[in-house]
């Protein structure tokens, strides 16, 4: 079924004319018009049917074939190194290239923790530059050793795999970035290693969401959190982190599909690892990102942003947990989360018509994390709506982040 068809068919079950869905899902009649016609939508728009209607929002999602593509796609020559070290060609009975970066383990496991401080450092293209060598190292080290070796070197091959799903889910490479999860995934449970296992599922919970396949990561996160839930009095930082971590998953993924009620019990569970935690915690070995009090609280903000509640959002942004003066008591989050919570605000400055407001946010990001925010669909959008609502001539500022971001104005 198409999207055309699966609104058309919800609306009509509802007996409703295109006038009153557009009504109930704070849409204008041009844009329900424009998706029975068959037109394209953003899953915000379809979000806001699916709420409209009663339904989830992968309901509405369309299931025929892709359009045909017109102009070749892929990287180029950019990741073709990583992509090599990740994809080898695989013959009958061997990986047809030879292991070549013969290394210890301490050598690969330091250059993995210094990749991963790179990444955080918004130095996207340090982290490809390093990634092939790492994965070939990690890989010769597993075919060279045996017994226990092995078993450590296959522990090491999980984490580069595990930074490669990180870094290819962030840069929107995410066919590359499942390959990396999975392998990530499948050696740390061979290993035994439950709680790298369960980091991995949070990365590939992240990277179902990118993909909005919002039915799967919600049942991948549910699913860990319940196996792995942590007990109170031996839980170790690490263990709440990612129990907490897979509740955001949960929480994000029914949020988007439509499923208030399993949001808010998982934003409580959360809620629940954050407090059991002094402060931000992160150890790239034992979970994925930072975690603690802020980072939920700046995942609840997120939510209202996703529903539109733009004056909800800058009622919270400022106070709190992710209020100046609490970041500097209980750390600040991850600088992908930080920047994500604040171009969340900048979104809100938007609803409301406050673009100047806006702009001072998106500034704020691009000066800590311009990579990153090169990367933001959101970004785009909220620059976008900047530059179409300005009366004025534009400031030196905004023509430079356009440029930045890639917007026409």
């Amino acid at each position: 079924m198409s999207l055309q068809e699966n609104v058309r068919n919800h609306r009509r079950r509802e007996g409703w004319t295109q006038e009153r869905l557009a009504e109930e899902a704070d849409l204008s009649v041009g844009t329900i018009r424009k998706v029975e016609q068959g037109g394209t939508a953003s899953v915000e728009t379809i979000h806001a049917l699916a709420r409209a209607l009663g339904t989830t929002t992968s309901s509405l999602f369309a299931s025929e074939a892709p359009a045909p593509v017109h102009e070749a796609e892929g990287d180029g020559p950019k990741l073709t190194e990583l992509r090599k070290a990740l994809m080898p060609p695989i013959g009958l009975t061997t990986v047809v290239t030879e292991p070549t970066d013969i290394r210890d383990l301490h050598s690969i496991d330091s250059d993995i923790a210094d990749s991963h401080s790179l990444y955080h450092a918004d130095r996207y293209d340090s982290v490809a530059k390093r990634l092939p060598g790492i994965l070939r190292a990690s890989e010769t080290a597993v075919a060279l050793s045996d017994g226990e070796a092995r078993q450590q070197a296959v522990v090491t091959r999980a984490t580069a795999f595990l930074l490669a799903g990180k870094y290819l889910t962030q840069v929107r490479r995410y066919d590359m970035a499942y390959h990396a999860l999975s392998r990530a995934i499948m050696d740390a449970r061979d290993a035994g290693e439950t709680q790298l296992a369960a980091t991995g599922i949070v990365g590939m919970g992240w990277l179902l969401l990118r993909q909005d396949r919002f039915d799967e990561a919600e049942q991948l996160a549910a699913t860990t959190a319940e196996e792995i839930e942590p007990r109170p009095s031996t839980a170790t930082p690490g263990q709440w982190a990612v129990w907490g971590e897979l509740n955001l998953r949960v929480a994000s993924a029914a949020r988007r599909n439509n499923r208030p009620d399993v949001a808010k019990q998982a934003r409580r569970m959360a809620a629940t690892a954050a407090s059991a935690l002094d402060r931000e915690h992160i150890d790239f070995r034992e979970h994925w990102t930072t975690f603690g009090p802020v980072t939920a609280e700046a995942k609840v903000i997120e939510d209202l942003a996703l529903i539109g509640d733009a004056r909800g959002v800058l009622n919270r942004a400022d106070d709190g947990p992710v209020g100046r003066k609490a970041v500097k008591r209980l750390g600040r989050p991850s600088a992908n989360n930080w920047s994500r919570h604040r171009l969340d605000v900048a979104k809100a400055h938007v609803l409301l018509g406050s673009h100047q407001d806006a702009m001072d946010e998106l500034a704020g990001i691009k000066a800590e994390a311009p990579e990153w925010l090169r990367h933001q669909a959101m970004a785009r959008h909220v620059m976008r709506d900047i530059l179409s609502h300005r009366k004025r001539t534009l400031t030196q500022d905004m023509r430079d982040m356009a440029v930045h971001l890639g917007v026409a104005g």
